[in-house]
């Protein structure tokens, strides 16, 4: 079998442009060297998310996504992360592996905490046992398959130096068990901004859904935050939001023509939007068509997800046997 690379999403928000360039076009690629595992991650979603009717439509449309934009279910494991029965004791058994330090250092937990003491609260207000223990469930996730590499962004690297670190802890105690993955970051992709200038993240509102309807995505690129010159007045294209997006989906001759307008002046920045928004259109044509496609055959998105949950199963289940084994409750 080749070797294996995991990926999975949270069903939290509409799937956007910045998931894309820096999650599922990388993840995508590495099918023509590993067995690509793909799961929609609905356990996770469970630490902010608690409207069940939103939750089901969510992962219909992160399910539809990844189908939408290339995933072949015959070539590839698709599933649904709650769908997996080892997980929850895979997760508890890990955490009995995993110290509180550790977790305490975790960057979301840490962002939760501080913006808690800034707003003068308990450190702890608001934030579930769930939150905490995020960083274990991930590595549940990843080490249940015997992982070799893991595609994440460089907000995500912790999750994988933290998975390493339980893994070891585990091996440490019962021996060469569990296979410590690699993370995979690609350079190029690490930030890709949002609409004003942040890191594009449903938790800031500053995204581009793909798969929105044409009016709402136009819209939402014409937000597109620039600052106040003139089209006629020249301008840093390195310092610029909006290049930066354009930088994306332009080809090399039209992306270096914008660049001189930007340089020499003549760069109008509605004119530019209108042209981002007509390249990421023609970019996902195909794509915005199957996903509406599968968005009315939710039956098969079903039967797919179950497919893949039990090709998963079949490769998870050996790994926590010899893990039960190991520590002697098998």
């Amino acid at each position: 079998m080749k070797p294996i690379a995991l990926t999975g999403i949270k069903p939290t928000g509409k799937p956007h442009i910045g998931n894309y360039l820096g999650m599922y076009r990388p993840a995508l690629s590495l099918m023509e060297n590993y067995l690509g595992m793909y799961f929609v991650a609905d356990y996770h979603a469970l630490t902010s998310m608690h409207d069940s009717a939103a939750m089901r439509e969510l992962v219909y449309e992160v399910a539809a996504s990844w189908l939408a934009l290339g995933l072949d279910p015959d070539e590839a494991i698709f599933f649904r992360q709650s769908d997996i029965v080892e997980i929850p004791e895979f997760t508890w058994i890990l955490s009995c592996f995993t110290s509180k330090g550790l977790l305490n250092r975790a960057h979301a937990y840490k962002a939760a905490v501080d913006e808690n003491l800034a707003l003068g609260h308990d450190p702890d207000e608001g934030v579930n046992a769930g939150l905490f223990f995020y960083p274990v469930l991930m590595a549940a996730d990843i080490l249940l398959y015997g992982s070799d590499v893991v595609p994440v962004g460089l907000d995500q690297k912790q999750h994988i130096e933290i998975t390493r670190d339980i893994a070891g802890a585990f091996n440490r105690t019962y021996g060469d068990i569990l296979k410590v993955p690699e993370g995979i970051i690609q350079e190029s992709v690490m930030k890709v901004p949002g609409i004003d200038g942040r890191k594009m993240s449903k938790s800031y509102d500053n995204t581009i859904p793909i798969f929105a309807p044409e009016k709402k995505l136009r819209k939402q690129i014409m937000r597109i935050v620039t600052d106040s010159k003139r089209p006629e007045d020249p301008k840093d294209p390195e310092g610029d939001n909006l290049f930066a997006l354009l930088r994306f989906f332009a080809n090399p001759e039209r992306l270096e023509e914008i660049r001189q307008l930007y340089l020499q002046g003549g760069a109008a920045y509605g004119t530019l939007k209108k042209e981002l928004a007509e390249m990421i259109l023609a970019h996902f044509a195909d794509a915005r068509e199957k996903f509406e496609d599968l968005m009315n055959n939710k039956n098969y998105i079903d039967d797919v997800l179950l497919d893949g949950a039990e090709k998963a199963r079949q490769i998870g289940r050996p790994y926590l046997d010899a893990v039960r084994k190991a520590m002697g409750i098998d």
